[in-house]
């Protein structure tokens, strides 16, 4: 079972699943690993570093606020 705290991310990550959402069409789209990774890197709002857009997509999925499922991931609607 999740708790508040399991789920809580440092706003800089956070940020990067809004850029997600935002970017990606919507809580219903489906993107591969490096689709979100470019997206993450293009957006004027997020770091440069490749390796920062690694982490956040992996914390991501570790805190569950993104699943993959064959290759796919999949934006999931954590509890605020």
């Amino acid at each position: 079972m999740w708790t508040n705290e399991s789920r809580s991310l440092p706003n800089w990550i956070k940020d990067a699943y809004e850029i997600l959402v935002f970017t990606a069409g919507g809580k219903e789209a489906e993107l591969s690993r490096d689709q979100a990774h470019d997206l993450l890197l293009d957006h004027d709002a997020f770091t440069s570093e490749p390796a920062d857009a690694d982490y956040a997509i992996e914390r991501l999925l570790d805190s569950g606020w993104l699943y993959e499922v064959d290759g796919s991931l999949r934006i999931t609607y954590p509890d605020r």
